[in-house]
């Protein structure tokens, strides 16, 4: 802490958490704040939080901010401590390996641990146990973490050996006269902070895998190696997470994926563009036409638009601007064409094609929108994050004194889709930002139209302060999976900007012409994020209603196989199958769970004989002596009312 001036400073006022403000001298850092407020908050701070971003305590404060003091209480505490674990990884690494080869990339925190990135280093999965024990000595150690602050010159002294810092040293050069150094032991490392005080204080370290990753996300940059950790204050947190992460990997919808023939990215085919196998296009099918079900009750028309257009289109809706680097742009002729990555322009077009009257609104347009976003080939994984995606677009074009009304459908329809797969959510409301388009009235109506909304139906939700889009407020769902992960999920979000930019109007009561408001909503959001979190959340095991294959029939032996295709036909109306091969019933029984098929039909002499069925379920619950009409009525109300799980023999 810094000693106070004896003589007057010039002030400033910064906001804390509670709303008050606190007057501090000018060159005050986030630790100076803490130890105004009171001697241990100062002793016990480790960071600072200013206007929501996470700094180092020594980090100077502003006029106005918003600031929180990090303490080993707070939630942020664990992304400090992570970020110094990376810390020590590299300085194990350093110490194992030849120091003057291997060269230091970046090392920040995740949301699950930390990772850091090595040129030159030849390392493999067996080697991680060696770095562990290297980092607990490191931790055992107590090394001080200490700071230092250095000017440019020193720095690029410190760091002429390192070729990946000092082009980062390049771009803190632009804007700064010094940089910070942070040193524990014989190791230091240029970085911004924050970091605990000592490396006695990270708790438990655990080395998770390896992987290969571009220097700053460009292919067109070598190829180095990641490692990726985690740290934990204990033992008990860390085992907690590794079980965690075994549930998940367990459920990864890429190995689910391969194994129930549902989709493949493949190589000959391109990065990040699935093609769906036909047992994944029938659960896709089962989810479009649930949407197109809703869209059709509530009014909305189905409109197409074609997968490119010029980047005229682009130009006007801004997207070129901020999305060409993320758009796949190519040249026909003289004309500049692109991939779309959105599909609100060409919905925005096809409304400005017509002249509308205040009495023709709401206009609601839907569509199952493919797009494609040029995501680096590094950051693609499975269904979660590709190039070419499909989004259960909707687009409404409304007075301002509708919204609140056409929110409250789009809420109802956004509940009735989370509720059928009986997924738990949470909602935030997300409000003006700093930089937006639209006039103060507009923002304060429709913010407060949004706020009834959630009011009304008495709804529990976060208040996001300066988190809406730059077009309009909006509301977000995120809602929870089996296994308690997070998912980002349906958006309400009311623009001022795309009207604006398309010039789009209707005739109003008073003959003259008005602007609309458009709301972009997505109850899924994208169909292939919805359909991996969906494999993920039941394991493959979908419900009836969604599964690939519904019912399988097993006959016990080759006399019964004529029998088992007549029950199946039976069964016409659902997606079944007979399982003829020449195998024990055991063995079909087996594959038809691994399968994850939700109800298997067993027939044999008895069953045969009597003209009934023997029922099995995914839960290895059986019924004997079952009637066909009766389990065919049974499934008939399984999909019709959406469970979530086969239940005739829970009945």
């Amino acid at each position: 802490m810094s000693e106070p001036d004896s003589q007057s400073q010039e002030q400033i006022a910064v906001v804390l958490p509670d709303g008050s403000e606190l007057e501090v001298d000018a060159d005050a850092t986030v630790e100076d704040c803490a130890y105004e407020i009171g001697p241990g908050l100062g002793r016990d701070t480790v960071a600072g939080k200013l206007d929501g971003d996470l700094v180092a305590k020594e980090a100077p404060v502003y006029d106005g901010v918003d600031l929180e003091i990090v303490t080993d209480q707070s939630d942020e505490y664990l992304d400090v401590m992570r970020h110094s674990a990376s810390h020590c990884l590299a300085q194990a690494v350093e110490r194992l390996y030849d120091e003057d080869e291997v060269k230091l990339a970046i090392g920040p925190p995740t949301d699950e641990g930390f990772y850091y990135d090595f040129d030159n280093l030849d390392i493999d999965e067996e080697d991680l146990a060696d770095l562990e024990e290297e980092i607990e000595e490191i931790v055992a150690e107590d090394y001080e973490i200490e700071r230092e602050d250095v000017s440019i010159e020193e720095a690029e002294k410190r760091l002429a050996d390192e070729p990946y810092k000092l082009e980062l040293l390049e771009e803190f050069a632009d804007e700064n006269d010094t940089v910070s150094f942070y040193k524990q032991g014989e190791w230091e490392d240029l970085c911004a902070g924050p970091h605990v005080d000592s490396t006695g204080e990270i708790g438990v370290v655990k080395l998770l895998e390896i992987a290969g990753a571009y220097w700053r996300g460009d292919e067109e940059n070598p190829m180095q190696t990641r490692i990726y950790g985690t740290a934990f204050e204990n033992e008990s947190d860390l085992e907690a997470f590794l079980e965690r992460k075994e549930a998940a990997e367990e459920r990864d919808h890429r190995k689910i994926g391969n194994e129930m023939n549902l989709f493949s990215i493949q190589d000959v085919t391109g990065p990040g563009l699935p093609l769906y196998h036909p047992p994944g296009k029938t659960v896709l099918k089962e989810l479009e036409d649930f949407v197109e079900n809703l869209n059709e009750d509530a009014g909305y028309d189905y409109v197409e638009t074609p997968h490119v257009f010029k980047t005229d289109l682009w130009h006007r809706s801004g997207h070129y601007e901020n999305y060409a680097d993320d758009m796949f742009i190519f040249d026909v002729g003289d004309d500049e064409f692109g991939l779309k990555p959105m599909n609100c322009p060409g919905h925005a077009a096809i409304f400005q094609d017509q002249s509308w009257s205040y009495r023709d609104l709401p206009i609601r347009y839907a569509e199952n929108g493919k797009v494609y976003r040029k995501e680096q080939r590094g950051e693609l994984s499975g269904l979660s994050r590709v190039w070419a995606f499909t989004i259960d677009d909707g687009h409404l074009f409304i007075r301002p004194d509708q919204i609140e009304r056409e929110v409250e459908g789009i809420m109802d329809m956004i509940t009735d889709v989370l509720d059928t797969f009986d997924l738990e959510y949470e909602m935030a409301l997300a409000t003006r930002p700093e930089k937006s388009v639209g006039s103060d009235e507009i923002w304060e109506e429709a913010e407060e139209q949004l706020e009834n909304v959630l009011e009304k139906r008495n709804l529990d939700y976060d208040l996001e302060e300066g988190d809406g889009a730059f077009y309009g407020p909006k509301i977000d769902f995120a809602f929870e999976d089996a296994i308690g992960r997070s998912w980002d999920g349906p958006t309400v979000q009311l623009d001022f900007n795309m009207p604006e930019r398309f010039d789009l109007s209707y005739v109003g009561e008073d003959n003259d012409e008005h602007r609309p408001v458009m709301i972009h909503r997505a109850l899924y959001g994208s169909y292939e994020r919805f359909f991996m979190m969906l494999i993920e959340h039941y394991e493959g095991r979908f419900p009836l209603w969604l599964a690939p294959e519904q019912v399988r029939v097993l006959p016990i032996s080759d006399d019964n196989l004529g029998y088992a295709h007549r029950v199946a036909n039976e069964f016409d109306a659902f997606r079944v199958e007979v399982d003829g091969r020449d195998s024990t019933l055991e063995r079909k029984i087996r594959a038809a769970h691994d399968d994850r098929v939700p109800y298997q039909i067993i027939v044999g002499d008895d069953e045969e004989e009597d003209g009934n069925i023997s029922v099995r379920d995914r839960f290895e619950d059986q019924e004997y002596d079952v009637e066909i009409d009766a389990f065919r009525s049974h499934l008939e109300r399984e999909v019709e009312e959406q469970r979530t799980q086969p239940d005739f023999l829970q009945d």
